[in-house]
């Protein structure tokens, strides 16, 4: 029988790439995400199963937890993103508690009704996507920094609380991945400015080297925790410090 693996935020860059790569690990992959035509498809390509959650919502993380069943073997905590780059003078609190209800208390709830099934498997990993961002600051950065420190936090104190149990707590911080959609959100759409964001840049990293890594990662021998994993492409020295051609 296939171990699950639950990714949430897997209809797109790198939920999608990480649903992909754990599928060929011979995982039965539960995709979740907002949008059901994307979300049905990267399932249906994978033989995996496609639920359509909203992690800020709960009584969408609630069907997403009946329906990754009574075993998780690994939880992937992707959904999220960044929203603008204002400095802190000039942004919209708005914006502000969108990050933080998707980035932080989005993990939470999928991390707390997953977390009977984790530990049922008896070798459970919780993986949650974070950043550099969650590790440094930078200028205009603010909102997106305190969401992913948020995220950072909970993945260490959760490893805390469950010391002793069947269940690994780990984080992947990337840095500058270039996907279809990351940067385009954060911008409203604005295509010159997300375009902007990698010009130069000879290689910044794609969805398939972070989920080669979390693949890594979550089939380590289950005494082997890797608590955090720094990501960056060659050309990234911090996030304002980037080589371009």
């Amino acid at each position: 029988m296939r171990r699950t693996a639950v990714v949430t935020g897997a209809s797109s860059g790198i939920g999608a790439a990480t649903a992909r790569r754990l599928a060929a690990d011979g995982f039965h992959v539960v995709c979740a995400a907002r949008r059901a035509d994307r979300v049905e498809a990267i399932a249906a390509e994978i033989g995996g199963t496609a639920v359509v959650c909203d992690v800020t919502d709960q009584t969408s993380v609630d069907g997403l937890a009946a329906a990754a069943g009574p075993e998780v073997a690994v939880l992937v905590n992707n959904a999220g993103g960044a929203v603008g780059q204002e400095p802190i003078e000039q942004t919209d609190p708005a914006a502000w508690q969108q990050m933080y209800d998707s980035n932080v208390i989005g993990t939470l709830r999928v991390t707390k009704a997953l977390l009977p099934a984790l530990r049922a498997s008896g070798a459970g990993t919780v993986l949650n996507v974070g950043s550099i961002a969650g590790h440094l600051a930078y200028e205009g950065g603010a909102g997106y920094t305190a969401a992913k420190h948020g995220v950072a936090m909970i993945t260490e104190t959760l490893r805390l609380e469950l010391n002793g149990e069947p269940v690994r707590v780990t984080e992947i911080a990337p840095g500058m991945v270039q996907t279809d959609e990351f940067s385009l959100v954060r911008f409203g759409g604005d295509q010159t400015r997300a375009e902007a964001v990698y010009s130069g840049v000879a290689e910044p990293l794609t969805a398939d080297d972070i989920a080669d890594a979390i693949s890594w990662m979550v089939t380590r021998p289950q005494h082997v925790n890797i608590d955090l994993m720094v990501v960056k492409p060659i050309a990234q020295a911090a996030p304002w410090k980037v080589a371009r051609d």
